[in-house]
Order: C-alpha cells, then sequence, then structure tokens
C-alpha cells in the first residue's frame, strides 16, 4: 500500500498515486466480477445480441433524443508501439460508429515530444488498417489545436480559473496533499489577471527553464478528488516537437487536452480505461468552464493478459534492455508482434468481441487468445507437413530408385481449398518424439514390432533400431511398408491406433523454425518474491530456435505472413527474416496435445 502514495515519477502523468489507490479500490470492488470471469474464463458475453453497458448508454442517448449521432476516437500516444490492450480499445471505438452509423477518428495524443516519434506514428496507423478499420480523413493530433488550447488557457486566467504558479514539482506535491488530507493553496495561487497573462506569454516564448512555473487551473485544493486540486494546463518544456517543430516551449497536459480535442472534433461519446474515472469531473469542469460543445466521457477495464505484461513502460523495458528482439518479437503482446506470431486480424476482433466490455478490471486467461487464433486457423490455414527433430527412417522394402506422389488433402475443414502432392520415397524423416524404444503404457505411436500409419501414405511397421555405438542414441529405424495400405487403410480391415507425419528424406526442404511459449514464467508478472522484481519471472524459455527442421516441398512457396498448419505440431507462420535460399517459420499456438494431456493427467 506505501507505493500508491508515492510521488509520480518523471513519465508519468499527473494522479498517477491516485490511479494506483483507484486501481486497488476497483480490484476489490471488483473481486466478484473476477469470479464470474474464473467460471467463464472465455468471458463471452451472455448471449448473442445482449448490450454491453456503453451499448445501452449510446442507446439510451439516441432514443432520449440526447444525441442524435455516435462520434468516437482512438486517441494514441505516440509514444511506443500498439498492444493487445490497445486493440481492445480500437475495436470498441471503431466498432461503435460502425454499430450506429457514426464515425470513429484517428487523433494522436502528441503532447509530450520527450516521448514521441514519427515511426510511432507510422505504425499506429498500419496496426488499426491491419486490424480491419479506417478513419478515412479523420486523421488529428492535438498539436492541431494547440493555439486554440492556448487561446482557451488565455480564457480561464481572464476568468480567474487559472494562474501562473512558480512551485517547483517537489513543492506542487507537498502542497497537494493526501487522499485524506487537504492540499494548501499555492503561494502564488492569488496572483492578478495581468501578470498571469504576461507570465504565460513569457513561458511561451522560452524565457524561462524546464520546470520553473507552470500553468494550473484554479478549482479547489481540499477535494476529495486529487485531481481537481488545481491541477496543471501546462508545463514548460524546451523539446523539439515531431509536427510543431520549435515553435512551442510550452506543452498542454493530456487532462487540458484531452476533453477539449473532444470537444473540437464533435466527439460524442468519449471512451477510456478505468484508470481516467476520476479524471471524469475534471474533464467536465474544464468543457463547462469553457462553455463548449460538451462530450460524454464513458470509462471501460482495459484488458489484461496472463504471463504478460501490457504496460507501454514494461514493453519500452524489455526492448531497451534486450529481453527481447524489438517491438516485433513475437513474444511480446504488441499488435505487430502478434501479427509476426502469425496472428490474424480477424482472430484478434473474434477475441476482443468474446471479452466483451465490463466496468471492472480483471485478467483474461492467455489460453482465451490462444483459442481465438486456432479456431480461425483450423479454417484458413493449409495443411502441410514438418519435422522439427528428424529421426531417419528407411522403409527397406520400398525400391531403392523409386518415389512416387501421394495425394494429401490441404484442409479438412475447406473443400475449396482441394489438394496437393507429397513426395514419398525410401527414406523418411519422422518425429523423435514419435518413436520409443520401450513406450509406456497409452503410448501407440511407433515402438519396435509395432505398426503405425503414414499421414496420407501407408502402414510401416519397425523392425530394427540402429544406435549410435558411443552414445546409445538411437540414430536410425529400419521398417516395411505394406503396399496395400496405400492412403493410409488396409484393406482387410486391420486398425492401427496411431497416424504419424513425415517426409521424404531426398524432398525435405530445411528450414529454421522458432517456437514460442509464454513471455513470462508467471502468470502474473508482478507476482513477486520480496527483492525481486517482474523481470525475474521472465521466462528463460520463452523460445527455441531449431535449425534442423524438415519440410514438405510445398512450403517452399510460402512467403512472410502465410500461415500453415504443421499436421500435428501447431499453426506457424513464415517470419519476415525468411530469404530465397533460407525459410523461417514463427509457431503461432500449439495444437490440443492429447498425450500431454494424459502425461498430465498421469502425473
Amino acid at each position: 500500500m506505501d507505493d500508491l502514495f508515492r510521488p509520480p515519477r518523471g513519465n508519468e502523468r499527473p494522479g498517477a498515486d491516485l490511479i494506483r489507490y483507484q486501481s486497488f479500490i476497483l480490484h476489490a470492488r471488483g473481486a466478484a466480477t473476477m469470479n464470474d470471469n474464473a467460471a467463464n474464463p472465455a468471458g463471452e458475453t451472455a448471449e448473442a445480441g445482449s448490450l454491453n453497458f456503453i451499448e445501452a448508454i449510446i442507446e439510451n442517448d439516441l432514443k432520449t433524443g440526447k444525441r442524435d449521432r455516435v462520434h468516437t476516437r482512438f486517441p494514441p500516444e505516440p509514444n511506443g508501439y500498439l498492444h493487445i490492450g490497445h486493440a481492445k480499445s480500437i475495436c470498441l471505438n471503431f466498432g461503435l460508429a460502425e454499430q450506429y452509423g457514426g464515425k470513429c477518428n484517428l487523433r494522436f495524443d502528441d503532447t509530450n515530444p520527450t516521448r514521441e516519434d514519427v515511426e510511432y506514428v507510422d505504425s499506429i496507423e498500419e496496426d488499426v488498417r491491419w486490424l480491419g478499420f479506417s478513419w478515412d480523413d479523420r486523421e488529428f493530433y492535438a498539436s492541431d489545436y494547440f493555439e486554440q488550447l492556448y487561446q482557451w488557457a488565455v480564457q480561464l486566467i481572464r476568468a480567474g480559473k487559472a494562474y501562473v504558479c512558480d512551485l517547483s514539482p517537489d513543492q506542487m506535491r507537498e502542497h497537494r496533499g493526501t487522499l485524506t488530507e487537504p492540499g494548501r493553496n499555492s503561494p502564488f495561487r492569488d496572483r492578478g489577471v495581468e501578470e498571469n497573462l504576461d507570465l504565460l506569454a513569457r513561458m511561451r516564448a522560452g524565457e524561462f527553464p524546464d520546470g520553473s512555473r507552470t500553468l494550473r487551473a484554479k478549482i479547489d485544493m481540499a477535494s476529495p478528488n486529487l485531481n481537481m486540486r488545481d491541477p496543471v494546463m501546462y508545463r514548460i518544456l524546451h523539446a523539439h516537437h515531431h509536427r510543431t517543430g520549435d515553435r512551442w516551449r510550452i506543452y498542454p497536459s493530456y487532462d487540458w487536452a484531452h476533453g477539449q480535442s473532444d470537444s473540437i472534433e464533435g466527439i460524442t461519446h468519449s471512451i477510456c480505461t478505468l484508470e481516467f474515472e476520476n479524471h471524469r469531473p475534471l474533464y467536465n469542469w474544464c468543457l463547462e468552464q469553457l462553455g463548449v460543445f460538451h462530450p460524454q466521457q464513458i470509462e471501460f477495464a482495459r484488458l489484461n493478459l496472463t504471463y504478460t505484461v501490457t504496460s507501454k513502460r514494461k514493453l519500452l523495458t524489455l526492448v531497451k534492455e534486450g529481453h527481447v528482439h524489438g517491438w516485433d518479437d513475437p513474444r511480446v503482446p504488441t499488435i505487430c508482434g502478434l501479427r509476426r506470431r502469425g496472428y490474424t486480424p480477424e482472430a484478434i476482433r473474434e477475441f476482443c468481441r468474446r471479452i466483451g466490455v465490463a466496468k471492472f478490471n480483471s485478467t483474461i486467461d492467455m489460453h482465451v487468445l490462444e483459442n481465438a487464433i486456432r479456431d480461425d486457423l483450423n479454417r484458413r490455414a493449409p495443411r502441410a507437413m514438418a519435422v522439427l527433430r528428424p529421426l531417419k527412417v528407411v522403409i527397406t522394402n520400398y525400391p531403392e530408385d523409386n518415389e512416387e506422389h501421394l495425394e494429401a488433402v490441404n484442409n479438412p475443414e475447406d473443400p475449396a481449398a482441394g489438394t496437393r502432392q507429397v513426395p514419398f520415397s525410401r527414406v523418411l524423416y519422422i518425429e523423435q518424439d514419435d518413436f520409443m524404444e520401450e513406450p509406456p503404457k497409452k503410448f501407440y505411436r511407433l515402438a519396435p514390432g509395432r505398426e503405425v500409419r503414414l499421414r496420407w501414405a501407408y502402414f510401416i511397421r519397425c523392425e530394427d533400431v540402429v544406435k549410435d555405438s558411443d552414445t546409445g542414441e538411437v540414430v536410425e529405424l529400419h521398417c516395411t511398408y505394406d503396399p496395400a495400405t496405400r492412403g493410409g487403410n488396409a484393406p482387410d480391415g486391420r486398425k492401427v491406433k496411431a497416424t504419424i507425419h513425415w517426409v521424404s528424406a531426398e524432398h525435405a526442404v530445411p528450414a529454421e523454425v522458432r517456437l514460442y511459449d509464454h513471455l513470462f514464467a508467471a502468470p502474473d508478472p508482478e507476482d513477486v518474491d520480496e527483492g525481486k522484481t517482474w523481470l525475474d519471472n521472465l521466462n528463460p524459455n520463452s523460445l527455441h530456435v531449431t535449425t534442423d527442421a524438415r519440410l514438405e516441398p510445398s512450403l517452399l512457396k510460402g512467403r512472410p505472413g502465410d500461415r500453415y498448419q504443421f499436421e500435428r505440431l501447431g499453426y506457424f507462420a513464415v517470419d519476415d527474416e525468411t530469404r530465397p535460399g533460407r525459410l523461417v517459420f514463427n509457431r503461432t499456438v500449439t495444437l490440443r496435445d492429447e498425450w500431454t494431456k494424459l502425461q498430465k493427467k498421469g502425473s
């Protein structure tokens, strides 16, 4: 609890301590909701056609005539790459506009030039488009409104509602008070209008150093809501802005820019995450004092996922300290990382639909996201055979110089996907895990004297095992095949208990395959022992790379972004690093593995 009341860090917005306290309270208030989520881990809406609470507000507004249209906005700060939590907000804001025949703006909250970059602007635009949404000609920036915001600040000074304060950040925190004690007025609170106007103009002209003065709203230092205790409207910052250059030496706070930008754009429903709930009175106060168009701010629960983090600050730490290989590392929950891993926009939109929109914070299990991509790729991904840990198999009764091509179905879920030809020859590769010399009970794959089916091919029986003379490791199997079982069925009606995948050694394509697991070993990365940090929960086995993989030749046509189901192994996507002569695949998600389930059950 002590950390809830610490002073804000340098990169936090005003009111960060209140946000932490609020999160604590919401956690307690939302316990029942989280228990409900445990009973319904998919977080799906109760029934098709039911309204979430935001839809209910909008429909009531339209019905009563409070609003005659719906106009939303997605307002990212261009200080990092978007993540899966932003995807929820994107789908919500653009989705509501589409649902009610309205509009949604893309507006960049570019009020902090020390942390923002055109690189992030470009990436945000790409991610929103990739998710399937369009803002048409409605791309805006808070910096578009800097002059208007300044003139409105002058208006508040003239009305006696704002003043220039000389308190340092530390002194301001001392005067602010606590959640249980009121704040104290700044000694500069009663400056005259003309003096305040003169100082603000000189702040704008760059006469004063960073941090020496601020412009504050004059509200109530005894308010129980800390956000209403004379919040900062402008701070001095001698920094180059990616759009306005060096024209400004003061920049508006988020709370000053947000509501007024909404008003300028005619936003009807300003949808924010829950940490801004206690900022709503300030949002309303600013608009009311100015007497301008007044949008309605509505808050919803942000998305939290197990086994990962969705804090921009933490993601930036992971990238800058080299814990991951950039913003698009397939292990991080950025939209570009998920895209590189093989996720589809349809799966992410479906995931956002399944988890719904709630008023209380909760944590969604990662498997809900994984199930969404499994369901999507099961319908669309062509099948192929790949062997990740090859074990050589020689079919001793198959002619040495012979080869044939067998017909394989591309996707049993999609008849229109057709079939392909898979080469078969005397020497094959199978997975090492598909053979055991001394198999336990319920292991039905290949073993000495045992017969299995090769997918789309023949029955084979293991006759002999060849081992390395030094290590005793199994390096080769000698098997026989039954030519009457071509296609995988025995004319005499005999059955086998397992079907395994394979590739022809002569035709196999070498590839690098990257197997990804959860980025963190703990469901809640923040759950650490004393003296440790969330970084101590990083999963050391989150990435395993194999360069020994052998693939069927049809995969040679794969291009970056193409997705496949490697039969029995999972869903995989061609990585951006693929080049002619070098195939690289990323595992998007595993398949449901019945043998693994049996092992866990047995333990």
